[in-house]
């Protein structure tokens, strides 16, 4: 009886308990009431409609039923929220002999986190008959038992409860014997046949008594047993006791064998009527398990395992029975004493797998429940965690506790928690338990893409192919999964014109990037691309580079002469006195390469000379300079052929071909200068007839006196004419030649300054004359033919012709 007080004491405090828990954990609570024996599948009732949940939204709050006991009765159908019995109930089995029989169990709801706890009240049927032990008992009595004398039979036990247990005894008819029932402190109904008349045994031995227990049901239940009365002798005295009722306690797990307790009973009747034996008359069958008396020294020993769990009290009622059939009764009342022999026990009541990264502090990640089946400081526990983890295990009430985020997760630095909680009960010495939970943290996307260089510099050749790589840029994300999977593009902006996509692409897988196009140094030297890394998150994030592509110079342009230019393959003509000294500068060669570095780096060379070691060509410089005084034999016209190369792989040239006139006066060059204009072109009409038509004007109008004139200042005039000439050697360009990268010289447009005589009607003298320099180009030997003869006509007509050409 205090087991089941005890026990329904439990269900109460357990019932505050979740009472309590409700204003934690926004729990509610069903109570339902359903007999026993139900079939599976049979309708308790629409817990989701009760506790007031929408049925929408079961499938994204995860319902669970979580049970306390191994087998779990009721489920939820997650379509139509309808509780129904899953497994068949026997009351006797779930509840054994207490008059309330509850199951109880949970259901807990995530997001948020609820815990709803749901009774239900197992109601009694009369499915179970009152059963004897025992069908036959005999007892034996002395013809001289004086009425009134009680004898205790074995009673009938009934596992239903209230009206549907064990109310009543009827035995049969008979003249000597009455039956008077009694109700333990248990409840229990037991019964005692009391003797109503004096028995003789000359007129009967022996009685057959029957006993009926009837159940209060619907319909009414009974069983019958069978009382056996044998009539002995006289025998005067009963055993005694020397005290009805024993008192005594015993420690749980006590070694099987110890004596618990010595029953003695005295008769001092003589002989076979004084000698007692003992049994028990009154004893549960889990009493029975563990005790076991002995029926000669009546000594009581534990014979089974003795738990405090399982039951805190035992009653146990002896019989002392002499030979002569009296017999004699006492109680007695065992305590058994909790000791520290139950661990505590944890139980997840609710557990979260997984939370974001980004879950705010006081996330309820579980619901635990822990219990010691011990009692007193024995049954109290305490639960923790490891200091170092950034969770908070909250004791609600009476050994619940909620494991809670005490600040922000970050899964790039740690992904997943291995929680350890450990219960530590008070006894002494103290059992601990201990269950880990797994905890994953789900990624968010908080981290965008870093490339693994601050910029990246690439270089590609020019002239490549279409499609060459030209190099790969590479990002990272710290986030996971769907977070981390990044894509490649180029930003859109433009390139001279032109989007950078018809330059450049980009595979947006590995960020490889390749050239479109063919490229070309001469036109541009590099390229500024913008690619961009981008998560697939949800938003995504994204970052930029920059890749600085460099075009390398390929030697894929020859050097370019500029001066002396070519006009018509005809040679440039320079003008060098005879009186030259040794490293006189002729002339200079200048030229160009429209590559760069080291592939416009050009050297001069000479090729060829008419005379050798007569003229030297500066190796970087290209100026042309006398090596030796001329002498008198030295032909007038010398021919040079000039060789431009590069320093690229493979070397790249162009040459050309010079004319110098060695002389000191004009005269002395006229036949070479002849011979220049008929190689040019003999063919050219006009120019013969304005020669033949100067030629007898000329001889007409000559005299003797004017001829000694004109020799005279012809001799003036081509002495200044080679002073002026031949004052500075060194060709002078002027701006229009301008540095446009350092490495080399691009042409502008040349001006020119022509004076003709009146009478000339075409345009055939082009005169360079850079200023204060002396050399010059004439185009062919007809243009300076037709000047020498102007000039000796120049003092007849008083005509002046004057050309100057002149670098604007």
């Amino acid at each position: 009886w205090k087991w089941s007080a005890m026990m329904h004491k439990w269900q109460i405090a357990e019932f505050f308990l979740l009472i309590w828990i409700s204003f934690y954990t926004v729990i509610g609570q069903v109570r339902y009431s359903i007999p026993e024996e139900m079939e599976r599948g049979f309708l308790v009732g629409n817990i989701i409609k009760d506790i007031g949940l929408n049925i929408k939204d079961l499938e994204d709050r995860k319902l669970r039923v979580i049970v306390g006991s191994k087998k779990q009765y009721f489920d939820v159908n997650l379509g139509t929220g309808n509780l129904h019995v899953s497994e068949r109930i026997d009351r006797e089995d779930v509840c054994g002999d207490s008059s309330a029989c509850v199951i109880d169990f949970e259901i807990v709801v995530e997001n948020p986190l609820n815990l709803y706890r749901v009774e239900v009240e197992i109601k009694d049927v009369n499915d179970n008959p009152p059963t004897f032990a025992k069908t036959k008992q005999q007892l034996e009595m002395s013809e001289s038992t004086l009425p009134g004398a009680r004898f205790r039979l074995n009673y009938a036990q009934d596992p239903d409860v209230g009206l549907n247990s064990l109310q009543n005894y009827h035995l049969s008819d008979n003249e000597h014997f009455i039956l008077q029932t009694q109700t333990g402190s248990d409840g229990s109904k037991f019964m005692d046949l009391v003797l109503e008349k004096q028995l003789d045994r000359e007129k009967q031995k022996e009685y057959l008594l029957t006993v009926t227990a009837i159940d209060g049901g619907v319909p009414v239940r009974s069983s019958s047993a069978q009382v056996h009365v044998n009539v002995l002798d006289s025998n005067d005295n009963f055993p005694v006791f020397p005290q009805s009722l024993y008192k005594l306690s015993l420690v749980e797990n006590t070694v099987i064998g110890t004596l618990v307790l010595k029953v003695n009973a005295t008769d001092i009747d003589e002989g076979s009527y004084g000698k007692v034996t003992y049994s028990f008359s009154k004893i549960s069958e889990r009493a029975r398990q563990i005790f076991d008396i002995d029926s000669e020294t009546g000594e009581i020993k534990v014979t089974g395992n003795l738990d405090f769990e399982e039951a805190a009290f035992y009653e146990m009622e002896i019989r002392a029975k002499d030979s002569g059939g009296l017999t004699v009764y006492c109680k007695v009342l065992l305590e058994v004493i909790d000791v520290n022999d139950n661990p505590p026990e944890i139980t997840v009541k609710s557990f979260t797998s997984r939370i974001p990264e980004d879950a705010f502090p006081g996330t309820v990640i579980a619901l635990l429940n822990v219990d010691d089946h011990d009692s007193g400081e024995n049954g109290k526990v305490i639960c923790s965690i490891p200091e170092n983890l950034p969770f908070t295990l909250k004791s609600s009430l009476y050994n619940y506790y909620t494991l809670t985020s005490n600040r922000t997760m970050n899964r790039e630095q740690i992904s997943e928690y291995n929680i350890t909680i450990t219960a530590r009960d008070k006894g002494v010495p103290p059992l601990t338990a201990s269950k880990s939970v797994l905890l994953k943290i789900s990624d968010i996307n908080d981290n965008p893409p870093v490339f693994n260089q601050t910029s990246y510099t690439a270089y590609v050749n020019e002239n490549n192919p279409p499609g060459s790589f030209i190099c790969s840029v590479k990002a990272t994300d710290l986030d996971w999964n769907q977070n981390a999977r990044l894509t490649y593009s180029i930003t859109e902006t433009r390139i001279h014109g032109k989007p950078v996509f018809s330059y450049v692409s980009i595979n947006p897988e590995n960020g490889n990037i390749q050239a479109l196009r063919s490229f070309d140094h001469e036109r541009f030297r590099d390229l500024q691309i913008q690619v961009k890394a981008q998560d697939a998150g949800s938003p995504p994030l994204s970052n930029n580079v920059t890749v600085n592509v460099f075009i390398l110079d390929q030697n894929d342009n020859a050097p370019e002469i500029l001066y002396p230019p070519q006009r018509n393959n005809a040679s440039a003509i320079e003008l060098a006195p005879r009186s030259a000294v040794p490293g006189y500068l002729v002339t200079k060669v200048v030229a160009v390469d429209a590559d760069s570095g080291q592939n416009a780096w050009l050297s001069y060379k000479l090729l060829k000379a008419a005379e050798p070691n007569s003229f030297l060509v500066g190796l970087h410089t290209g100026e042309i300079r006398t090596t030796r005084l001329f002498v008198e034999n030295d032909v007038v016209k010398q021919t040079l052929a000039i060789l431009v190369k590069d320093n690229g792989r493979p070397t790249l040239s162009a040459t050309v071909t010079l004319n110098i006139l060695v002389a000191d006066n004009f005269p002395e060059i006229l036949p070479d200068l002849d011979r220049l204009s008929t190689d040019k072109d003999h063919n050219s009409s006009l120019t013969f007839y304005l020669v033949i038509s100067l030629a007898s004007v000329s001889f007409l109008f000559l005299g003797f006196i004017i001829v000694l004139m004109i020799v005279k200042v012809r001799h003036w005039r081509s002495s200044r004419l080679f002073h002026s000439m031949n004052t500075k050697g060194t060709p002078y360009f002027p701006p229009c030649y301008s540095e446009a990268d350092g490495f080399r010289t691009l042409p502008q447009t040349y001006s020119y300054e022509v004076h003709l005589t009146t009478n000339s009607n075409k345009n055939e003298f082009d005169f360079f004359k850079p200023s204060k320099q002396s050399a010059f180009e004439i185009n062919s030997s007809d243009d300076i033919v037709q000047t020498e003869l102007q000039r000796h006509v120049h003092d007849h007509n008083n005509i002046r012709l004057e050309c100057i050409s002149s670098f604007l």
